[in-house]
């Protein structure tokens, strides 16, 4: 998929109603795959929300944005199954099991997207449907076009002054600059008020720090991250995450810890030759 021209001046005109409709069943898509509380997604809202943006799309059948809303939603859902686990346990995008995607909806998503935006008049629907069809169409994490991922956040970016835009873009930005580059733009987007205090600072800050091998800070932010979710299966994801990163950091602790001013001694038992470091 190749990214299309921004242009917004030949969209369409709709009454208020139409935009303010498009945004809540945008919003419905996003709380039915993270729900709070004890379950991680509904199934049964985003079935309904799709329901419903079938409906929308038909009636404006002239709007390239209904058809990328419908395809976002379509490209998002085709995951659902592989989200969780047998216990409603949470499984991150690149631990999933990719054979459990739905290629049906996956393949309608990617023919409604890629007609869309071949119209030219690219709204943030479509810019949001294709960066879903390029996480969708990779076989794995690694094989993923995170630069052109990248390329589209920066256009989601100057379309709409939402800093969870920005968070997105940073992680993209990590997968092809580096961590490093990722946690910069993390200090940045940081200091925005309307993110002050939110988990997915600390969970994206985690991340980067782990990838870095920077595994105390990543701690400490996993754990934060943990507290501020309200969402059970992130928290357990979470805190499952800062044990493995506690445990592996007690495995690399010496079990003598170097002391200054002693010298290694060695032991002359009997079939017992090791050396301690003391």
């Amino acid at each position: 998929m190749t990214t299309a021209t921004l242009s917004t001046a030949g969209i369409v005109a709709r009454p208020r109603w139409y935009r303010s409709l498009a945004a809540v069943l945008g919003g419905l898509i996003v709380n039915a795959a993270l729900s709070s509380g004890a379950t991680l997604q509904r199934v049964d809202l985003s079935s309904e929300a799709i329901r419903l943006t079938r409906a929308l799309s038909s009636s404006v059948p002239d709007s390239p944005e209904a058809a990328g809303l419908l395809a976002l939603m379509l490209l998002t859902d085709a995951r659902h199954l592989a989200r969780t686990g047998v216990a409603g346990e949470l499984i991150p995008l690149d631990e999933q099991d990719r054979a459990l995607w739905d290629k049906v909806l996956i393949q309608e998503g990617l023919d409604l997207v890629g007609n869309a935006m071949a119209q030219g008049r690219v709204g943030p629907y479509q810019l949001q449907a294709a960066i879903a069809a390029l996480h969708d169409q990779a076989q794995t994490t690694e094989q993923t076009d995170w630069a052109q991922i990248t390329a589209l956040y920066g256009l989601l970016e100057r379309m709409s002054d939402n800093p969870m835009i920005a968070l997105n873009r940073a992680v993209a930005t990590a997968m092809v600059e580096g961590p490093d580059a990722g946690l910069r733009r993390v200090d940045t987007i940081a200091q925005d008020e309307r993110l002050k205090g939110h988990y997915r600072i600390d969970v994206v800050r985690a991340h980067l720090y782990e990838r870095t091998g920077q595994h105390d800070l990543a701690l400490e932010h996993y754990r934060r991250a943990a507290e501020r979710t309200a969402s059970l299966p992130e928290r357990n994801y979470l805190l499952g995450k800062a044990a493995r990163l506690a445990s592996a950091g007690r495995r690399r602790t010496p079990m003598f810890p170097a002391t200054k001013g002693l010298r290694a001694r060695q032991c002359n038992r009997t079939n017992d030759r090791a050396i301690l470091s003391l």
